[in-house]
């Protein structure tokens, strides 16, 4: 089965690299076009360009998908299917006719739910206790299509969005080679979503960085967690914006208002939350500083509780 390839960022990189171990007949690489980066601005590769080099893959880099280019390029490769995994860019209905059992999609969701960007980060912030990953056949609208198949793990009380995100790109690489095998030989399952209960996620920036201390101690430490290791959760102590990187339950109550500091000292820095509980943020950044542990901090910066 001819397949051509189509991602851009590390969780498509896991996917293309099991393919090519696996030795299934890749006939062609699609990624974004090379980007600037860093301060002298050169152009980089993404992480699958640089993978299908090294593997002598032909690589394609369309600046458009609706030109006919890509569609000829395509074309021209004879795929039996396409596999998409993060591409970054929506397929035009032309593309996705074209081979004979269409494009499929690994998706970092439990699908219908999380549809969209950032499903991964938003299944951690939300405080899902699981999540998963699903294989699926494309369609026109965007995570629509029929599932295929899903694998399931739990989330770790306190694992960030990366760590997940780590996890689910191998379980994802895994299932997508059980969902070509399988649709080759023509036992792969199709179950269209219903649409009915799906959710769609938008993709992070950094005005979602700042802690809502009017949430349960649960919520923050989840916000803390799923928004590494980007935008970074923050707060304010003493005027200056901290970056947060650790915190922890306390089974505490208290008197004072969300926000305000309860206790500082070896442990870290104890702050309200909602309904007179609170947390303890256990790891910090200072501005201009490296990441350190709040207990280390306070040594040098001491705090006092709130009155």
């Amino acid at each position: 089965m001819r397949i051509v390839f189509m991602g851009t960022p590390d969780f498509a990189e896991a996917s293309l690299k099991k393919l090519i171990e696996e030795k299934f007949d890749v006939a062609g690489v699609f990624t974004q076009p090379d980007k600037p980066k860093g301060r002298g601005m050169e152009l980089s590769f993404s992480p699958v360009k640089e993978l299908a080099l090294a593997n002598g893959l032909p690589v394609f880099q369309p600046a458009k998908m609706r030109d006919g280019t890509a569609y000829e390029q395509i074309k021209a490769l004879a795929p039996d299917i396409l596999v998409v995994v993060a591409y970054g860019r929506i397929l035009p209905d032309e593309i996705l006719a074209l081979p004979k059992y269409g494009a499929i999609n690994v998706h970092g969701s439990l699908l219908p739910k999380y549809r969209g960007a950032a499903p991964i980060q938003w299944a951690v912030l939300n405080g899902d206790k699981v999540t998963g990953v699903s294989t699926m056949y494309l369609a026109s609208e965007m995570d629509t299509g029929d599932v295929i198949y899903t694998a399931e793990t739990e989330i770790g009380e306190f694992e960030t969005s990366g760590e997940l995100f780590d996890r689910l790109m191998l379980m994802g690489a895994e299932l997508l080679v059980k969902t070509l095998r399988d649709i080759e030989k023509g036992t792969a399952p199709r179950t269209p979503q219903d649409h009915s209960k799906a959710s769609y996620v938008s993709q992070l920036d950094k005005s979602f960085s700042p802690i809502d201390w009017n949430k349960s101690p649960r919520s923050v430490v989840k916000w803390i967690y799923g928004l590494q290791p980007w935008p970074v959760a923050t707060m304010e102590l003493e005027g200056k914006t901290y970056r947060v990187f650790a915190a922890e339950y306390t089974g505490n109550r208290t008197d004072k208002k969300p926000g305000q500091i309860v206790s500082a000292g070896n442990r870290g820095i104890e702050i309200a939350c909602a309904a007179g509980e609170t947390v303890l943020i256990t790891q910090l950044q200072a501005p201009g500083k490296k990441r350190m542990e709040a207990a280390d901090f306070l040594r040098g910066h001491p705090i006092k509780p709130a009155p």
